[in-house]
């Protein structure tokens, strides 16, 4: 190589550096953007008779809901622990909690099945026409929700498009029920329809147990025709009749 060809590849070299290439090429393309993995941890040491961790436990919302209620001293008390209840998805799409109607400490109470949108919107058990129709009922026995009677519901919350409610979502309201018929104190329960039926006598078939004196939760209770069956059911009316004659009949005969 001639002294001009050296000095002027030694003078390229010195530039090229310059601009940061100071590392010589390769026979095989080198990728700087892959990150090597991480080196494997070693195996944790086996221990003999080494004790298993303790499961996780999921939370158990009927148990949630049975300590709750349990703890509840009075009605305002077990209204508070359902508003704070956060397991029923019912609670969620619903408006407002639908608690109870009617005087406390009355000698009736009944238990219907769930709100429809009327209780939803206002609050209240039974206030939709099936609510209306209810308390035509009542006063033909020379009973009232404003004098002599309380209401209320297996579910507090409305199911969307008034669905069944679901055996999960009775299971969950079940405890706060049995302790609110416990705090209400009634001298009997009127048990209306067949979801309630199936709550708090275990059954189902309100065509076959109504009329038929049972007890529930230690009470009396009647099983009856709910008012939305007999809407859409008139010819219903005369054994609803005479469930309320033998309603009227053991409240004068205590």
């Amino acid at each position: 190589m001639e002294s001009v060809d050296y000095y002027a590849a030694l003078a390229a070299l010195d530039w090229q550096i310059e601009l940061g290439a100071d590392e010589c090429i390769a026979n095989a393309p080198v990728d700087r953007y892959d990150v090597p993995s991480p080196a494997p941890k070693p195996a944790a040491p086996v221990v003999a008779n080494a004790p298993s961790p303790a499961p996780v436990m999921a939370e158990d919302p009927v148990a949630i809901a049975r300590a709750a209620a349990e703890a509840a001293p009075d009605l305002d008390g077990l209204r508070a622990a359902l508003e704070a209840y956060e397991h029923c998805e019912l609670k969620r799409g619903a408006r407002n909690l639908v608690f109870s109607d009617g005087v406390r400490g009355a000698r009736v109470m009944i238990v219907g099945e769930a709100p429809g949108r009327d209780e939803d919107r206002v609050g209240k058990p039974f206030v939709g026409a099936a609510g209306q129709l209810l308390d035509k009922m009542l006063a033909a026995i020379d009973l009232s929700r404003e004098a002599s009677v309380y209401i209320t519901n297996v579910l507090p919350w409305r199911p969307p498009q008034n669905r069944d409610p679901k055996p999960e979502e009775v299971a969950m309201m079940q405890p706060f029920l049995q302790r609110h018929i416990a705090l209400a104190a009634p001298e009997v329960v009127v048990i209306m329809g067949n979801h309630a039926c199936q709550t708090l006598l275990g059954k189902r078939g309100i065509t076959r147990l109504r009329g038929d004196w049972t007890e529930a939760e230690g009470k009396p209770a009647l099983p009856m025709f709910h008012p939305a069956y007999l809407l859409r059911n008139p010819a219903a009316k005369r054994e609803a009749w005479a469930d309320l004659l033998s309603l009227k009949a053991r409240l004068r005969n205590g």
